[in-house]
């Protein structure tokens, strides 16, 4: 049984750890999944523990399921015409829509075909933006041409002799209903038209509507809605009630868009069973043009064929993308759709491939030809860049005064005129030999030494210059290795400075701000690195070295007025009998606490307590601890430390919290065996920065860590650990016994491995560490991991079902 219960937990780790190394699928790659997975002929069982280990869900394959199967119900719709309907449409097609566009991707990727995205044709999100949505303004004076219908409200003010307002709604039949006059027919009729005849039949009421005593005024007050349909490629097809001022676009936007392969430049308007408009979106892209975005009417079609010609341009123009064509444009249409060509196009030429059937052509088409070339569907135009190079660039570099590129031509076309616009040669420039390189037609290039000298004197024909020429003129200097001076030691600026003929050792001194307090005068050293160009045979010395004595910053001892070379390093000793002081600090319960400078190297702990008067009748001798500053090397290690705990990972990594980042650290000492054997072991040396405290009498202990009640006590001579941990309840439930220490007031610790023989004293800290607590897998949990597992596989084979 113990044997069985291992082998579960065992497969339930390694279970366990193969979710945690697993991010969550999204939905596209189960279903991608899926596929893959019974097309290489696994069985639900294995798809199931390949998706749980994947982090998959049972929730999430049935979220799956439902969407594609809402997505299938929702093809066609009639919508309202208030804003809620329309944003609960627009909610619910996002929610159950989505998952299609991925599996249409997937699998037309299958089948040999890719669809174009509808991002990247033009135009096709004119009617996805939800900034553009072409509503109708309904406050808006009723246009001219805008005929009344079934639905609509009608408002007869009349004033004058005879004042009255009649407010009708035209019925299904065409008419309104005025009292003692009878039905008046409107329907058809534009808000002209209908005034004069609804004037002609009041007059029969009202005797001065005839003539100048009454006037009659006929305006639009509720307006009607129309159904229409949107057939062919849009978004979501079906019929639509929408305000009767509504147009076009509007209804276009309204089902969602035009598809991929929808026309942006043939959409047909059907009213009555004709045709009425052909309307291209492209005239108001790129024109503004609103005149074929038309007022729809009650029953109108809106049909989107598929497009014609779809070619897509790429390249060097403002805009690359695809474009529809219609069939009598041409390729400079195309051109002026992509925004024409960009600053940086080859527009002399472009390519374009063309697929005929059986295999693709290419065609190179010169600027001439743009406005006769007829486009097919599925050509493709790529638009070159113009060469990177000049056609009249020349160049002149080094010791002149104004470096750089010049227009070559007009009053620039020999190397003394290049010189002349670069305002001459300076005074370090080396004329006997300047090199000139030249680009040749094959693409390398030449070297042509030329006397500038002979150039500039006339005693040398002067060279005539060509495109991409570039001419060098060097510097004496250049020539010629200078290599600067190295000063280090005891000076105020040390460092590298550059080398000047005739540098002496005290020339050299005085740049570098002079001698500091600490520096030999007796001990100055210069290196000098050794150079025979001449030699034949290795040499086993490695530099030349001279020693200097100086004497108000004189060379006394040694070669005065000693001239350096280049590359010489001069190094300034220390002075051995140089020494700056050096200060500790004492605290607490001494006579005279405060800092002292240390007079010996080796002044110890005793030393310090007995320079500071000694101790009071009030010190606690050992709770004395000594708190150190780090030196130099000390940080160096415990930077190393840090950089080696963050670059390591894992459990056994260094953790940080662990480490004292800290520049002060406490070293643990014994300062009553200090003082009662001076000089001997347990008397620490000093060095800067120590500080030591004695404190006073102190009678507690301190009780912290995994124990019931955390707690300070009085201290009792004689009582051992088992006592202070009762004073704090006892240890808790996490409690690690075997790794309990004790902190001393002196900076020392100690682990208690037996409670008799732990020794306590006035002031120490117990402090006991806890355990991990480890939470056992429960039986229920070990059967839900189990019953996940076939879920998923027997849901992985209904969703095979589904999309396959």
């Amino acid at each position: 049984m113990k044997h069985f219960r291992k082998s579960i937990l065992f497969a339930i780790a390694c279970m366990l750890i193969s979710l945690s190394v697993h991010a969550q699928m999204s939905d596209e790659q189960v279903i991608q999944y899926v596929k893959e997975a019974h097309a290489a002929g696994k069985n639900q069982e294995e798809m199931g523990r390949e998706l749980l280990s994947r982090g998959v869900t049972r929730a999430q394959m049935e979220r799956i399921k439902q969407r594609y199967e809402a997505s299938q119900n929702s093809n066609q719709v009639v919508t309202g015409n208030s804003n809620t309907e329309r944003r609960a449409r627009a909610s619910s097609s996002s929610s159950f829509e989505a998952p299609i566009p991925e599996l249409v991707s997937d699998s037309s990727s299958i089948f040999g075909t890719k669809a174009i995205p509808k991002s990247a044709i033009f135009g096709h999100n004119v009617f996805t933006n939800p900034a553009l949505t072409f509503e109708p303004n309904e406050n808006m004076a009723t246009p001219a041409n805008y005929r009344l219908g079934p639905g609509d409200e009608v408002i007869i003010d009349v004033w004058g002799t005879n004042e009255t307002t009649i407010r009708q709604e035209i019925t299904p039949e065409g008419n309104i209903m005025v009292s003692q006059i009878g039905p008046i027919y409107l329907s058809g009729m534009t808000i002209e038209e209908a005034s004069r005849k609804i004037s002609q039949t009041l007059s029969s009421k009202y005797a001065g509507i005839s003539g100048d005593e009454s006037q009659i005024s006929v305006t639009l007050g509720k307006i009607r809605s129309i159904q229409v349909n949107v057939m062919g490629e849009v978004s979501v097809p079906g019929t639509y009630r929408l305000s009767s001022f509504s147009s076009v676009f509007h209804a276009l936007y309204r089902a969602g868009g035009i598809t991929e392969i929808g026309s942006l430049r043939n959409i047909n308007v059907i009213r009555n069973g004709k045709k009425i408009k052909d309307i291209d979106i492209y005239d108001y892209l790129l024109h503004g043009n609103t005149s074929d975005d038309i007022r729809l009417q009650e029953g109108d079609v809106i049909i989107v064929p598929p497009y014609s010609i779809l070619v897509n341009i790429e390249g060097n123009v403002k805009r690359p993308m695809y474009y529809e064509m219609k069939k009598d444009e041409h390729l400079d249409n195309l051109i002026k759709y992509a925004g024409d060509f960009s600053g940086d196009a080859y527009s002399d030429e472009v390519r374009l491939i063309r697929r005929t059937g059986t295999e693709k052509q290419i065609f190179s088409i010169t600027n001439d030809q743009f406005s006769t070339w007829k486009l097919e569907d599925g050509d493709f135009i790529s638009v070159g860049a113009i060469l990177d190079r000049y056609a009249n660039r020349v160049e002149i570099r080094g010791a002149v005064y104004r470096p750089g590129m010049y227009e070559l031509g007009g009053g620039l076309t020999t190397v003394k005129d290049l010189i002349k616009r670069a305002e001459g040669l300076t005074g370090d420039a080396f004329t006997g030999r300047v090199i000139l390189t030249r680009e040749l037609e094959d693409l390398t290039h030449e070297m042509i030494a030329i006397d500038l000298a002979g150039i500039l004197k006339g005693s040398v024909p002067d060279i005539p210059l060509r495109r991409e020429d570039v001419l060098v003129i060097p510097s004496i200097h250049e020539l010629q290795a200078q290599g600067a001076f190295t000063i280090n030691g005891e000076v105020t600026r040390p460092g590298v400075y550059p080398y000047a003929e005739n540098t002496t050792l005290e020339d050299l001194i005085v740049q570098a701000g002079g001698l500091l307090d600490g520096a030999s005068t007796v001990r100055v050293d210069i290196s000098r690195r050794l150079k025979d160009p001449k030699s034949l045979e290795a040499t086993t010395r490695l530099s030349e070295t001279f020693t200097f004595s100086l004497k108000d910053g004189f060379v006394v001892d040694g070669t005065p007025g000693f001239v350096l070379y280049p590359y010489d390093m001069v190094e300034v000793r220390r002075s051995p009998g140089y020494q700056e002081q050096r200060r500790v600090n004492i605290g607490g319960e001494v006579v005279f606490a405060g800092g002292y400078t240390l007079q010996q190297k080796n002044e110890r702990l005793s030393d310090l307590v007995k320079r500071a008067g000694g101790l009071t009748p009030s010190a606690y001798v050992r709770g004395g601890r000594l708190i150190r500053q780090m030196n130099e090397e000390e940080i160096a290690q415990r930077d190393a430390a840090i950089a080696m705990a963050r670059m390591s990972a894992g459990s056994d990594s260094v953790s940080l919290a662990k480490l004292n980042v800290s520049d002060t650290y406490v070293v643990g000492i014994e300062l009553d065996k200090a003082l009662a054997n001076p000089s001997s072991y347990h008397d620490i040396v000093l060095r800067e920065g120590d500080r030591l405290y004695i404190p006073g009498q102190i009678s507690t202990v301190k009780i912290s860590g995994e124990v019931q009640f955390p707690n300070t006590v009085a201290y009792i001579a004689g009582k051992g650990v088992s006592h202070y941990i009762d004073q704090a309840g006892g240890y808790s439930r996490l409690a690690k016994k075997s790794r309990a220490y004790i902190v001393y007031m002196n900076g020392t610790v100690s682990r208690v491995k037996r409670l008799r023989n732990a020794k306590i004293e006035p002031g120490c800290q117990i402090i006991v560490p806890s355990k991990k607590e480890r939470r056992p897998i429960s039986l229920a949990e070990v059967l839900s991991i189990g019953t996940s597992a076939a879920s998923l596989g027997t849901m992985a084979a209904t969703l095979y079902n589904i999309f396959k």
